[in-house]
């Protein structure tokens, strides 16, 4: 066989394309190095720091003053997890709802064309603008800083989360399924309840987990709602520690024994957000 000769023009466009693809394929690798490079370093930094600042009495001691011998992280581990957990119970219910009516009824209403416009906005407001939202509802009403506001303002970044997830997992399964199930004379309630919802199930676990996983970390909301305790305690109604302020106000101390305090903090959190993100994608990869 003959082979094909291209003209000129054509291999000089062909050399231009190479090129530009070459150039392409070294600035996309050079920004994926450039990234992996901090974040190696950070995790490395968390992880040598963290280590060394872990011992039986973070996890049974409150957290110490100045310059003690002793001392631990007990109240802001335990408040950490309370107002989390609850954030989680109060924004996601109304996060899978939302979802569920913006994915199954709203489509092509102006009411769920605000609701989409109304969460993209919260699903990318800054975290401080939402704990300064809540400290001038509640906080600033109420007089007092308490954990009850420090749940309000982390559901309120769980519920966008929930809500986005929520609608694309269910915009993903087949319209096949719910015809099927309305040829049978399935209500809609129950076709949603029982057909598509039950299809999404590991979509939107995995969305609730993710939002878990963000604002595990928060810090800017609670130091406008919940801000701190000195030490341990589990009244909603009162001002109640958590990790991420303590790790604040540690870190940024001169004093070594907060400090190491701190950096132990940082790596529970990143311990337990590194978790959660794996169980979120390799548990329910292939189950959508």
């Amino acid at each position: 066989m003959n082979a094909v000769r291209l003209d000129p023009r054509q291999m000089a466009l062909h050399r231009k394309r190479k090129l530009v693809n070459l150039i392409a394929l070294t600035l996309s690798l050079a920004a994926m190095g450039f990234g992996l490079f901090w974040l190696i370093w950070i995790l490395f930094e968390t992880v040598r720091l963290g280590i060394g600042g872990l011992t039986l009495q973070v996890f049974t001691q409150s957290t110490p003053p100045p310059m003690a011998e002793t001392g631990g992280l007990a109240n802001a581990i335990v408040g950490s997890g309370i107002m989390v957990l609850l954030a989680t119970a109060v924004g996601t219910p109304i996060g899978v709802l939302c979802g569920i009516y913006l994915a199954e009824y709203g489509q092509r209403s102006w009411l769920g064309a605000t609701t989409q416009f109304i969460n993209d906005i919260l699903l990318s407001a800054p975290s401080i603008v939402i704990g300064l939202f809540i400290y001038a509802v509640v906080v600033a009403q109420a007089r007092t800083f308490s954990a009850y506001a420090g749940v309000l303002a982390l559901a309120l970044i769980v519920i966008p989360v929930v809500v986005r997830t929520t609608e694309n997992m269910l915009s993903l399964i087949p319209h096949s399924l719910r015809e099927a199930a309305y040829a049978l004379g399935t209500p809609k309630w129950k076709v949603i309840w029982s057909v598509t919802l039950k299809a999404a199930r590991a979509g939107v676990v995995t969305g609730v987990l993710l939002a878990l996983a963000r604002i595990a970390g928060e810090t800017a909301p609670l130091l406008f709602t919940a801000l701190s305790n000195q030490f341990f305690t589990t009244n909603l109604g009162e001002p109640m520690a958590s990790l991420p302020v303590t790790i604040f106000k540690f870190a940024m101390s001169p004093y070594e024994n907060w400090q190491k305090l701190a950096w132990a903090g940082v790596f529970l959190i990143t311990l337990g957000v590194l978790a959660l993100n794996i169980l979120a994608r390799v548990l329910f990869r292939n189950k959508y």
